[in-house]
């Protein structure tokens, strides 16, 4: 590991292009913007893109590029997320793009220990992602959390499962833009945001490889009306970039596509169990079956999501009728009770599983390929963007 001298000139370091799309984000933007700026990795120019906020959204980034310069706030007419972020890759300037969502946070080292790992690779790997962890409205841990140490050449498992879970956790070379083009507006088009990040994830693991750093270093915001609560979209948005990739990639068996939205689906019902939307956690969990009748029966989760979420139902009818209302407040009720990224990171023998459950899959989910070799582009950008 490259231990970072920070008594070196910060321009001698190599310069890390944070990128912030921001639509109506004045709840968080704040908090996100103070995260980054926190870093302890300072070679760094913030570019936060307002896609036409009807809020103080502008105002606030305003405020803060006023006291440190290395902000930067670019405004456009709403066009969504992928044209945001595309928008701020183009004016910025760094040798690495640092992607944030604006209410998401980063912990203090996330940027420091990305850019190490950078510098310790070989320059074929074009991405490196972090673990992360889903925080509540008051930056508290849920107990959710991402971790695997799936690295190399992913495309296959990539398809199969979205291991690095959000558009935060990651820095890419900004060579690879060059050979993939940016984000897909076309999502936004028809009515299917939601895995531009995903998407975006796929384009770069067919010309590079990926790394990792097996830290929790993302706080990921999970709200009730956040967009990756749009499930329904998100579906959508899914359905179309697996149609590109078996495109792209028609020598990809079929049940690998299956399970990928078996596994999307499962993910929706955990998210609508944590708010307390039964009928909905349900409704998943029979599209988790449709997709692939196999491997949902395999999952513990999907029997107790199922049992929990039938019990809540029945709360709910027995509530209703002795007149009882029931507490939609998601706050974290109990200040004693609640978990820390400390807490987090003492889970060992849960992430101990959730790693080995990612190597198993990174192992054997290849194999479905039936010993086809699937066609990756590396030795183009070995040659030639990545050096």
């Amino acid at each position: 590991m490259i231990t970072l001298n920070r008594d070196r000139v910060a321009s001698t370091l190599p310069l890390v292009s944070v990128i912030i799309p921001a639509y109506n984000a004045e709840a968080f933007i704040e908090k996100t913007l103070k995260s980054v700026l926190s870093q302890t990795y300072q070679n760094l120019e913030v570019l936060v893109v307002d896609d036409g906020s009807q809020d103080r959204t502008p105002e606030i980034i305003q405020a803060i590029a006023q006291q440190d310069k290395r902000v930067v706030l670019l405004q456009q007419k709403n066009a969504g997320v992928a044209a945001a972020r595309n928008l701020g890759i183009e004016k910025s300037q760094g040798e690495f793009i640092a992607p944030i969502d604006a209410d998401d946070i980063w912990y203090p080292e996330n940027i420091e220990k990305q850019v190490q790992c950078f510098l310790a690779s070989d320059p074929s790997v074009g991405l490196v992602y972090s673990w992360s962890v889903d925080i509540d409205q008051d930056d508290v841990p849920t107990g959710i959390f991402r971790a695997a140490k799936i690295e190399g050449e992913v495309y296959v498992t990539l398809v199969g499962h979205n291991f690095i879970g959000n558009a935060s956790a990651s820095m890419i070379r900004r060579n690879c833009f060059d050979q993939i083009g940016g984000y897909n507006c076309q999502l936004k088009e028809q009515a299917a945001q939601g895995c531009e990040d995903w998407d975006i994830y796929l384009r770069i693991a067919d010309v590079c490889q990926f790394r990792v750093v097996p830290d929790f270093l993302i706080g990921y915001r999970k709200i009730i009306n956040s967009m990756s609560r749009d499930s329904t979209q998100m579906a959508k948005s899914h359905h179309l970039v697996m149609q590109a990739v078996r495109q792209r990639h028609p020598e990809i068996p079929t049940a690998l596509y299956g399970f990928s939205s078996s596994s999307l689906y499962i993910y929706f019902a955990h998210q609508s169990h944590y708010f307390k939307d039964h009928k909905t956690t349900l409704f998943w969990l029979g599209q988790a079956i449709k997709s692939d009748v196999v491997t949902p029966y395999l999952r513990l989760g999907f029997y107790l999501l199922a049992l929990q979420s039938i019990l809540g139902l029945v709360l709910q009818l027995v509530r209703a009728r002795v007149g009882v209302a029931e507490n939609q407040s998601f706050k974290s009720k109990n200040i004693k009770n609640r978990l820390t990224l400390d807490d987090i990171k003492r889970k060992e023998s849960a992430i101990k599983i959730k790693v080995l459950v990612g190597d198993a899959f990174h192992y054997f989910i290849p194999k479905l390929s039936r010993n086809k070799k699937i066609k990756l582009n590396y030795e183009t950008v070995e040659g030639s963007a990545l050096n």
